[in-house]
Protein backbone atom coordinates (compact mmCIF):
# COMPACT_ATOMS: atom_id res chain seq x y z
CA UNK A 1 0.00 0.00 0.00
CA UNK A 2 2.71 2.44 -1.02
CA UNK A 3 2.07 6.16 -1.14
CA UNK A 4 3.22 8.15 -4.14
CA UNK A 5 0.61 10.85 -4.81
CA UNK A 6 1.10 14.03 -2.79
CA UNK A 7 -2.64 14.52 -2.94
CA UNK A 8 -5.06 13.35 -1.60
CA UNK A 9 -3.13 11.02 0.73
CA UNK A 10 -1.66 13.53 3.16
CA UNK A 11 -1.50 13.92 6.93
CA UNK A 12 -3.43 11.64 9.24
CA UNK A 13 -6.59 11.72 7.15
CA UNK A 14 -10.19 11.42 8.25
CA UNK A 15 -10.43 10.58 11.97
CA UNK A 16 -11.80 7.14 12.75
CA UNK A 17 -14.59 8.51 14.94
CA UNK A 18 -16.13 10.29 11.93
CA UNK A 19 -16.53 6.95 10.19
CA UNK A 20 -17.74 5.23 13.35
CA UNK A 21 -20.43 7.84 14.00
CA UNK A 22 -21.53 8.28 10.40
CA UNK A 23 -25.25 7.68 9.98
CA UNK A 24 -24.66 7.46 6.24
CA UNK A 25 -22.11 4.67 6.57
CA UNK A 26 -24.26 2.84 9.11
CA UNK A 27 -27.12 2.74 6.62
CA UNK A 28 -25.17 1.05 3.83
CA UNK A 29 -26.90 -2.15 2.72
CA UNK A 30 -25.36 -5.38 3.98
CA UNK A 31 -24.54 -8.17 1.56
CA UNK A 32 -23.38 -11.76 2.02
CA UNK A 33 -20.04 -12.43 0.34
CA UNK A 34 -21.26 -15.89 -0.62
CA UNK A 35 -24.02 -14.23 -2.63
CA UNK A 36 -21.40 -12.15 -4.44
CA UNK A 37 -19.29 -15.25 -5.11
CA UNK A 38 -21.87 -18.01 -5.58
CA UNK A 39 -21.06 -21.68 -5.54
CA UNK A 40 -19.19 -22.63 -8.70
CA UNK A 41 -17.58 -19.21 -9.08
CA UNK A 42 -13.96 -18.32 -8.37
CA UNK A 43 -12.86 -15.18 -6.53
CA UNK A 44 -9.90 -13.37 -8.09
CA UNK A 45 -8.20 -10.74 -5.93
CA UNK A 46 -5.95 -8.31 -7.78
CA UNK A 47 -3.65 -6.41 -5.41
CA UNK A 48 -1.47 -3.49 -6.52
CA UNK A 49 1.04 -4.14 -3.71
CA UNK A 50 1.75 -6.99 -1.30
CA UNK A 51 -0.62 -6.18 1.60
CA UNK A 52 -3.53 -4.63 -0.32
CA UNK A 53 -5.25 -8.02 -0.50
CA UNK A 54 -5.32 -8.19 3.31
CA UNK A 55 -5.97 -4.50 4.02
CA UNK A 56 -8.83 -4.26 1.55
CA UNK A 57 -10.46 -7.65 1.94
CA UNK A 58 -8.80 -9.74 4.64
CA UNK A 59 -12.18 -10.51 6.18
CA UNK A 60 -13.77 -11.30 2.85
CA UNK A 61 -10.94 -13.71 2.08
CA UNK A 62 -11.47 -15.56 5.34
CA UNK A 63 -15.17 -16.03 4.62
CA UNK A 64 -14.52 -17.26 1.09
CA UNK A 65 -11.82 -19.68 2.23
CA UNK A 66 -14.04 -21.06 4.99
CA UNK A 67 -16.77 -21.71 2.41
CA UNK A 68 -14.33 -23.52 0.13
CA UNK A 69 -14.55 -21.05 -2.73
CA UNK A 70 -11.57 -21.31 -5.11
CA UNK A 71 -9.27 -18.29 -4.89
CA UNK A 72 -6.74 -16.69 -7.19
CA UNK A 73 -4.49 -13.83 -6.09
CA UNK A 74 -2.64 -11.60 -8.54
CA UNK A 75 0.09 -9.42 -7.01
CA UNK A 76 0.78 -6.69 -9.54
CA UNK A 77 4.01 -5.26 -8.02
CA UNK A 78 6.49 -6.34 -5.37
CA UNK A 79 5.93 -3.16 -3.33
CA UNK A 80 9.61 -2.25 -3.40
CA UNK A 81 9.05 1.52 -3.67
CA UNK A 82 7.47 1.87 -0.23
CA UNK A 83 10.57 3.36 1.46
CA UNK A 84 12.19 5.77 -1.01
CA UNK A 85 15.72 6.70 -0.05
CA UNK A 86 15.93 4.27 2.87
CA UNK A 87 19.13 2.37 3.52
CA UNK A 88 17.38 0.18 6.07
CA UNK A 89 14.66 -0.78 3.56
CA UNK A 90 16.31 -0.54 0.13
CA UNK A 91 14.51 -1.67 -2.99
CA UNK A 92 16.51 -4.91 -3.16
CA UNK A 93 15.48 -5.91 0.36
CA UNK A 94 11.85 -4.90 -0.07
CA UNK A 95 11.47 -6.81 -3.33
CA UNK A 96 12.24 -10.00 -1.42
CA UNK A 97 10.68 -9.21 1.95
CA UNK A 98 7.31 -7.85 0.93
CA UNK A 99 6.08 -10.95 -0.95
CA UNK A 100 7.27 -13.03 2.02
CA UNK A 101 5.24 -10.81 4.33
CA UNK A 102 2.17 -11.35 2.17
CA UNK A 103 2.62 -15.13 2.31
CA UNK A 104 2.82 -15.03 6.10
CA UNK A 105 -0.21 -12.75 6.32
CA UNK A 106 -2.26 -15.08 4.14
CA UNK A 107 -1.20 -18.00 6.31
CA UNK A 108 -2.37 -16.09 9.38
CA UNK A 109 -5.73 -15.51 7.71
CA UNK A 110 -6.11 -19.25 7.41
CA UNK A 111 -6.06 -19.35 3.63
CA UNK A 112 -5.27 -22.70 1.99
CA UNK A 113 -1.86 -21.79 0.58
CA UNK A 114 -1.49 -25.28 -0.93
CA UNK A 115 -4.44 -24.63 -3.24
CA UNK A 116 -4.34 -20.84 -3.58
CA UNK A 117 -3.31 -19.87 -7.09
CA UNK A 118 -0.93 -16.92 -6.63
CA UNK A 119 0.47 -15.04 -9.61
CA UNK A 120 3.12 -12.33 -9.40
CA UNK A 121 2.79 -10.01 -12.36
CA UNK A 122 6.13 -8.25 -11.93
CA UNK A 123 5.14 -4.66 -12.71
CA UNK A 124 7.14 -1.74 -11.30
CA UNK A 125 5.87 -0.31 -8.03
CA UNK A 126 4.47 3.24 -8.37
CA UNK A 127 4.64 3.05 -12.20
CA UNK A 128 1.83 0.64 -13.06
CA UNK A 129 0.05 3.24 -15.18
CA UNK A 130 3.01 3.31 -17.56
CA UNK A 131 2.15 -0.25 -18.65
CA UNK A 132 -1.58 -0.28 -17.97
CA UNK A 133 -2.60 -1.86 -21.26
CA UNK A 134 0.00 -4.59 -20.79
CA UNK A 135 -1.30 -5.26 -17.28
CA UNK A 136 -4.88 -5.47 -18.53
CA UNK A 137 -3.84 -8.04 -21.13
CA UNK A 138 -1.98 -10.03 -18.44
CA UNK A 139 -5.07 -10.03 -16.20
CA UNK A 140 -7.32 -11.01 -19.09
CA UNK A 141 -5.22 -14.11 -19.78
CA UNK A 142 -5.85 -15.32 -16.25
CA UNK A 143 -9.60 -14.65 -16.00
CA UNK A 144 -12.58 -16.83 -16.77
CA UNK A 145 -16.13 -15.65 -17.58
CA UNK A 146 -17.59 -16.87 -14.27
CA UNK A 147 -14.88 -15.23 -12.12
CA UNK A 148 -15.74 -12.58 -9.54
CA UNK A 149 -12.92 -10.05 -9.44
CA UNK A 150 -12.06 -7.87 -6.43
CA UNK A 151 -9.56 -5.05 -6.85
CA UNK A 152 -8.85 -1.51 -5.72
CA UNK A 153 -11.25 1.27 -6.65
CA UNK A 154 -10.40 3.23 -9.78
CA UNK A 155 -10.49 6.50 -7.80
CA UNK A 156 -8.81 5.27 -4.60
CA UNK A 157 -6.24 8.07 -4.49
CA UNK A 158 -3.04 6.14 -5.19
CA UNK A 159 -1.75 5.98 -8.77
CA UNK A 160 -1.14 2.21 -8.68
CA UNK A 161 -4.48 1.45 -7.05
CA UNK A 162 -6.27 3.44 -9.72
CA UNK A 163 -4.31 1.94 -12.63
CA UNK A 164 -4.88 -1.60 -11.35
CA UNK A 165 -8.58 -0.83 -10.94
CA UNK A 166 -8.86 0.45 -14.50
CA UNK A 167 -6.83 -2.41 -15.97
CA UNK A 168 -8.86 -4.99 -14.06
CA UNK A 169 -12.16 -3.43 -15.11
CA UNK A 170 -11.18 -3.46 -18.76
CA UNK A 171 -9.99 -7.07 -18.57
CA UNK A 172 -13.12 -8.23 -16.75
CA UNK A 173 -15.33 -6.54 -19.34
CA UNK A 174 -13.54 -8.27 -22.21
CA UNK A 175 -13.76 -11.69 -20.54
CA UNK A 176 -17.27 -11.29 -19.20
CA UNK A 177 -16.22 -11.61 -15.54
CA UNK A 178 -17.86 -9.67 -12.70
CA UNK A 179 -15.87 -6.84 -11.13
CA UNK A 180 -16.17 -5.34 -7.63
CA UNK A 181 -13.95 -2.54 -6.34
CA UNK A 182 -12.50 -2.04 -2.87
CA UNK A 183 -11.75 1.27 -1.13
CA UNK A 184 -8.37 1.22 0.66
CA UNK A 185 -6.86 4.72 0.72
CA UNK A 186 -10.38 6.15 0.32
CA UNK A 187 -10.81 5.73 4.08
CA UNK A 188 -7.92 8.17 4.53
CA UNK A 189 -8.90 11.10 2.33
CA UNK A 190 -12.67 10.81 1.93
CA UNK A 191 -15.42 11.85 4.32
CA UNK A 192 -18.51 9.76 5.15
CA UNK A 193 -20.78 12.08 3.17
CA UNK A 194 -18.31 12.68 0.35
CA UNK A 195 -20.37 12.81 -2.85
CA UNK A 196 -17.34 11.83 -4.94
CA UNK A 197 -17.39 8.34 -3.40
CA UNK A 198 -19.95 6.05 -5.12
CA UNK A 199 -21.84 5.22 -1.92
CA UNK A 200 -24.87 4.21 -4.00
CA UNK A 201 -22.78 1.26 -5.25
CA UNK A 202 -21.41 0.43 -1.79
CA UNK A 203 -22.32 -2.68 0.18
CA UNK A 204 -21.06 -3.80 3.58
CA UNK A 205 -19.76 -7.27 4.38
CA UNK A 206 -20.04 -7.73 8.13
CA UNK A 207 -17.10 -9.19 10.05
CA UNK A 208 -17.46 -10.74 13.49
CA UNK A 209 -14.79 -10.02 16.17
CA UNK A 210 -12.88 -13.23 15.40
CA UNK A 211 -12.53 -12.29 11.73
CA UNK A 212 -11.33 -8.79 12.61
CA UNK A 213 -8.86 -10.18 15.15
CA UNK A 214 -7.40 -12.56 12.59
CA UNK A 215 -7.16 -9.76 10.05
CA UNK A 216 -5.34 -7.61 12.62
CA UNK A 217 -2.94 -10.47 13.33
CA UNK A 218 -2.32 -10.92 9.61
CA UNK A 219 -1.52 -7.23 9.16
CA UNK A 220 1.19 -7.52 11.80
CA UNK A 221 3.08 -9.71 9.33
CA UNK A 222 3.79 -6.62 7.22
CA UNK A 223 6.80 -5.62 9.30
CA UNK A 224 8.31 -3.41 6.62
CA UNK A 225 5.14 -1.36 6.33
CA UNK A 226 4.76 -1.00 10.08
CA UNK A 227 8.24 0.49 10.28
CA UNK A 228 9.48 3.70 8.69
CA UNK A 229 13.05 4.96 8.66
CA UNK A 230 13.78 7.55 11.34
CA UNK A 231 17.19 8.28 9.81
CA UNK A 232 15.52 9.98 6.86
CA UNK A 233 12.33 11.08 8.61
CA UNK A 234 10.21 8.47 6.86
CA UNK A 235 7.10 7.48 8.83
CA UNK A 236 5.59 3.98 8.56
CA UNK A 237 3.15 3.46 5.72
CA UNK A 238 0.82 1.55 8.05
CA UNK A 239 0.68 3.97 10.94
CA UNK A 240 -1.80 3.13 13.74
CA UNK A 241 -4.36 5.68 12.52
CA UNK A 242 -4.25 4.07 9.05
CA UNK A 243 -4.76 0.57 10.41
CA UNK A 244 -7.69 1.40 12.65
CA UNK A 245 -9.70 2.68 9.72
CA UNK A 246 -9.06 -0.62 7.93
CA UNK A 247 -10.00 -2.79 10.92
CA UNK A 248 -13.63 -1.86 11.32
CA UNK A 249 -16.20 -4.65 11.81
CA UNK A 250 -17.03 -4.65 8.12
CA UNK A 251 -15.48 -4.32 4.67
CA UNK A 252 -16.99 -2.32 1.83
CA UNK A 253 -17.23 -3.26 -1.82
CA UNK A 254 -18.46 -1.12 -4.70
CA UNK A 255 -20.67 -3.24 -6.94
Amino acid sequence: MDVMKANPIVGQGTPLHLWQTSHHLAQLPVIDILDLVPEGARAVIIAPHPDDEVLGCGGLLQLLAAAGRPLQLISVTDGSASHPGSKRWPVERLSTVRPQESAEALRRLGLPLHSLKWLRAGFTDSHVADREAELSAFIERHLRPNDVVFTTWREDGHCDHEAVGRASAAAATRVGATLHELPVWTWHWAAPEDSFVPWQRARKILLDPALVARKRHAIQAFASQLEGDSHIGLPPVLAPFVLERLLQPFEVVFL
